[in-house]
């Protein structure tokens, strides 16, 4: 009897081992210094559709070509590659088959979230190729307040006292698809957010990125 149970536990054991995954992490080198960011298993499909183009070397020198400080930093143009300076970027990947929105109220758009860009279509699909990263200014009590009344959010206080703190984009939240943080690097987001543009908020100076997902 003891030796069956054993057997038992050694299987359960086993099954759980098998099931339980790793949290997928990626590797973003710029000109301005590496940011790692961690994707997150709640958004499946933006996870794996990321994962996907990342080992495919599509992102690989690719450009940020919208910068707003106090915004956002986007990428993912593959139009952006070749792209001849003061062209207007932004419209690249539109061929590609949208993502599904995946909306969570506990991702929100706090400094350093890792978000997917999309155009204006009714479903909020996502864009399957072009995302941001969060670089965002701290909201005051009465922003968020008129939030949680306008698109009807309820915020926890956690989540209220991330945005006076550290700041964030809370504008966006459950418009566009949350998927991912960055972990270390955050300083990069200030870097590439503060360097010179133009009037369509391209850099002057292009920012590449090169990607690998982590072992």
């Amino acid at each position: 009897m003891k030796r069956s149970k054993m057997l038992v536990l050694a299987l359960l054991i086993s099954l759980t081992s098998f099931t339980v995954t790793a949290q997928v992490r990626v590797k973003i080198v710029t000109d301005s210094g590496t940011m790692i960011v961690k994707l997150y298993d709640s958004t499946p499909l933006h996870r794996d559709n990321f994962v996907k183009l990342v080992k495919q070397g599509f992102y690989d020198s690719l450009l940020f070509h919208r910068v707003i400080a106090g915004f956002m930093i986007q990428g993912g143009d593959p139009l952006s590659k070749n792209a001849p300076a003061r062209t207007m970027l932004g419209n690249g990947g539109g061929d590609m088959q949208r993502i599904p929105a995946e909306f969570r109220p506990y991702l929100i758009h706090k400094r350093g979230a890792l978000a997917a860009a999309r155009d204006g279509n009714p479903q909020k699909a996502s864009s399957a190729c072009q995302f941001y990263i969060v670089h965002g200014r701290p909201s005051s009590d009465a922003e968020l307040n008129q939030l949680e009344l306008g698109k009807g959010i309820k915020y926890t206080e956690e989540q209220k006292n991330i945005y006076k703190t550290i700041g964030g984009t809370a504008m966006l939240d459950m418009d566009y698809t949350v998927f991912g943080e960055v972990e270390s690097g955050l300083e990069v987001i200030d870097k590439i957010a503060s360097v010179a543009k133009d009037g369509s908020n391209r850099p002057f100076g292009d920012v590449r990125m090169h990607m690998e997902v982590l072992p």
